[in-house]
């Protein structure tokens, strides 16, 4: 339980920890932060962990003197690439050994199906989840696992990751220091989450609506 309500006082006083981080590590803050991005994005085990907020928290602290954007911006771009790719990896090592053998729900048809969707759609697919929690921490993972090319998925995954890193950290240095956004911190950080969960819910809506009508446009 107790972990439970540090993680949710985690994500709701991002700019509060940061600022301790800070204070008591200074520049180490840089690897703390590289290492948060990279297991977010890196192990199947840790989507809980922060994304989009502290990337927004951490450009409203670069606003402000605390990191230099430049640099904030490159190293987790690296981070989140890198973790991209180590997910992808472990989807592609762990994948053969896991579902080696057919079961009443584990088929190779359905590997070759996720092959075949990666193929196709892989890119788009990279690229939008880096905005959509958890989902962002499945997708390479399965996109290993689907045995996607690697030339296709480091293409996708490294547009994918700096515009990500790019698009939030930015955010938070320009507007992030604004009274109305710094003073309702809390607030901005769970609108951030509700915006990037919203088009998986759409979708799922659309895709729930298609199903019980398959005739409609």
């Amino acid at each position: 339980m107790e972990a439970i309500n540090y993680i949710i006082d985690l994500f709701l006083n991002l700019d509060v920890h940061l600022n301790e981080l800070i204070l008591q590590y200074g520049a180490v803050t840089y690897i703390i932060l590289f290492l948060v991005i990279f297991a977010e994005t890196g192990f199947v085990v840790t989507p809980f962990l922060p994304g989009d907020s502290l990337l927004f928290a951490a450009g409203t602290f670069a606003a402000i003197g605390s990191f230099d954007v430049t640099f904030l911006v490159i190293l987790l771009s690296i981070a989140a690439i890198i973790g991209d790719t180590v997910n992808y990896w472990a989807g592609h090592y762990f994948g053969p050994k896991v579902f080696h053998k057919e079961t009443k729900f584990i088929k190779k048809e359905y590997l070759d199906r996720t092959h075949n969707f990666y193929e196709k759609h892989g890119g788009k697919t990279i690229i939008i989840a880096r905005f959509i929690p958890i989902i962002r921490t499945f997708a390479p993972f399965v996109a290993g696992i689907g045995a996607m090319t690697y030339s296709k998925f480091i293409l996708y995954n490294f547009t994918g990751g700096v515009i990500w890193v790019a698009l939030f950290v930015f955010g938070g240095y320009y507007f992030g220091t604004i009274p109305g956004i710094r003073n309702n911190f809390s607030l901005v950080i769970i609108a951030i989450i509700i915006i990037s969960v919203l088009p998986a819910i759409i979708k799922f809506i659309i895709h729930q609506r298609k199903r019980k009508n398959p005739l409609e446009e």
